[in-house]
């Protein structure tokens, strides 16, 4: 093949800018984290909607579309827990580049690697919402049993009983839903994410 016939095109592609001026909105990544059981999914999922009702384009990101596809061959050892967020970080940081808000709702229970989710996505596109829902009011909402078994060592390396969660040091949002409802918490989800995403 002649090099003569190839030409260049990246000067000429979209650039992230002008995708958020076509969607009319800045991309960031909400990366939301907490023990099982705090109320993350449920959570992502309402202000995936609220956002979807101002005309926001929004993905969400959670252990059911990633565990069952792009990673469904990493177990939940350390290092396969690391790289599962590492690949998540990476797949939301496409996301962004595309001017879509995404979601991330995963326990990433160390700073270290939220730090390391927070390196590849980039520090100005990601905001850590912590649910810091105490263990005591997870354990009570355990409606699939998992903290009974972590507690009877039927499951290992359970996060909050047999392995450690390390509560963000500076979270963009810190949100404990004990005694709150959804639209209380997605209230005060909007008032401080809204600025952040409209033009």
């Amino acid at each position: 093949m002649n090099n003569n016939n190839i030409y260049p095109i990246f000067d000429k592609t979209l650039q992230r800018e002008d995708r958020e001026q076509m969607l009319n909105q800045k991309s960031k990544v909400l990366w939301f984290t907490g023990l099982s059981g705090s109320g993350k999914s449920t959570l992502a999922i309402a202000l995936e909607r609220e956002l979807a009702k101002r005309g926001l384009l929004c993905y969400l990101l959670d252990g059911d579309n990633i565990r069952t596809g792009i990673n469904n061959n990493l177990g939940f050892s350390t290092e396969d827990r690391k790289e599962n967020i590492r690949r998540i970080a990476e797949v939301a940081k496409l996301f962004a580049d595309c001017g879509v808000i995404t979601v991330a709702a995963f326990i990433s229970p160390t700073n270290q690697i939220r730090e390391m989710a927070k390196s590849i996505i980039g520090e100005d596109n990601f905001l850590e919402v912590f649910i810091s829902t105490p263990l005591e009011e997870c354990e009570r909402r355990d409606i699939k049993g998992l903290y009974k078994k972590a507690r009877k060592g039927e499951i290992k390396d359970f996060t909050g009983i047999s392995s450690p969660f390390e509560a963000p040091e500076n979270p963009f949002l810190n949100i404990d839903t004990t005694g709150k409802d959804i639209k209380e918490c997605i209230d005060i989800i909007l008032e401080s994410v809204l600025s952040k995403v409209s033009i």
